[in-house]
């Protein structure tokens, strides 16, 4: 109860004005993050200002560094997150200052045809373009003078960050920062193409390819869901024995056999595939697990995002047969709506996350963490304040 008084006394002190404090800023790509101090203005009309407990280093932030996702620099990256509300700017009704809080890089603005159908979830103010502006158009950082770029409606590498209140969803005050930031992106994610995109049936047999913290909450998904037998498959045989503990029953790796993919799946199951998962990103595995479901009933989700400006060849007599191929982003899951349940969920030991949290390390040692998830050495590296 102290750190909260404290946070209390600090919040009250602080709305309204400019706030100083550290960040990680991209001050172009193929660079290292440059720990900077940067200000962070007020939140204005329908806008929060959050202060950043844990945050979860994620393959889309290193996407930027790379070059490999569209940005305008300099840009504070990281969107997957857990932070308390520290001050609300005016009309903003569904979050108050001391709240626990997941910002969302998928907004769920409740009004657009996507959040409106019970099956959508894209909302129409996603950046996904690389904007790097809030719903005003313009930036709340800056950093020696110069703006600095939001990041997919988020920006979570800094001690202090602004939102839309559309991208904030207030959760369980007793929830672990440390760990359920993970479902803020990763967790959810995979979890998500399971339960919803997927809606793996009790009793099927599902493939999940490509073992990451993705590809792990997808096993656990498939799970949670019933299914009888999870099947990993990934290059580095490392990655096996984890994806076993989280629930998968047996695990291959392709370079075992000179057969394709698909027909030695086929061979494992009797073929009998209800359902694969692409987690990885590759245009080739994407059509190896399309083709490693079965012809009729099967159906393939593509969870991994795709690389940019790539097309992709296929045999359509894949589908014709009457295979589904589905995609999704962040797991189909609504996020406003979803995100709350979830940790509750997490509270209430339905699924376990720190199978999936290899290392936790302190926000300045952010390079490090990028080292890691780089090297292969991580699953999720957790940042903490």
């Amino acid at each position: 109860f102290a750190e909260i008084q404290i946070q209390d006394k600090d919040r009250m002190g602080t709305a309204g004005k400019v706030i100083k404090c550290k960040a990680a800023v991209l001050w172009d790509q193929k660079k290292p993050f440059s720990i900077e101090e940067i200000e962070v203005a007020p939140p204005k009309t329908k806008e929060v200002r959050i202060k950043i407990l844990a945050t979860g280093i994620c393959r889309t932030d290193d996407h930027v560094i790379k070059g490999k996702m569209v940005s305008k620099f300099p840009v504070i990256v990281g969107h997957e997150a857990t932070g308390i509300v520290e001050s609300i700017g005016e009309g903003v009704t569904t979050v108050k200052p001391g709240d626990k809080v997941i910002p969302l890089f998928l907004p769920q603005c409740r009004e657009c045809n996507a959040c409106c159908n019970p099956d959508g979830n894209l909302c129409i103010r996603s950046d996904i373009t690389g904007r790097g502006v809030l719903a005003d158009g313009t930036t709340r950082f800056t950093c020696k003078g110069k703006p600095v770029y939001h990041f997919m409606n988020t920006s979570t590498f800094t001690e202090y960050t602004v939102v839309d209140e559309s991208s904030v969803a207030k959760i369980d005050d007793t929830a672990p920062p440390e760990k359920v930031c993970l479902i803020g992106c990763g967790f959810s994610t995979g979890y998500g193409a399971a339960v919803k995109t997927g809606k793996v049936k009790p009793g099927s047999t599902c493939v999940v390819f490509g073992l990451g913290g993705v590809g792990l909450s997808v096993i656990m998904g498939c799970k949670s869901a019933g299914a009888s037998r999870i099947i990993g498959i990934d290059l580095n045989k490392d990655k096996f024995e984890k994806a076993m503990t989280v629930g998968a029953t047996e695990c291959i790796s392709p370079k075992d056999s000179t057969k394709p993919i698909s027909e030695v799946l086929s061979e494992m199951t009797g073929n009998n595939v209800g359902y694969t998962f692409e987690v990885i990103g590759r245009l080739d595995t994407m059509i190896d697990a399309l083709a490693s479901c079965h012809m009729n009933y099967g159906t393939s989700v593509v969870v991994g995002a795709p690389p940019s400006a790539k097309m992709l060849t296929y045999d359509p007599m894949l589908l014709f047969t009457g295979r589904t191929w589905k995609g999704c982003v962040f797991g189909g899951l609504k996020s406003r709506d979803d995100v709350p349940k979830l940790v509750t969920e997490f509270l209430a030991k339905k699924f376990d996350l720190d199978q999936l949290i290899t290392h936790v390390l302190p926000f300045k040692q952010i390079n490090e963490g990028f080292e890691l998830l780089n090297s292969g050495q991580s699953i999720r590296t957790v940042l903490t304040f």
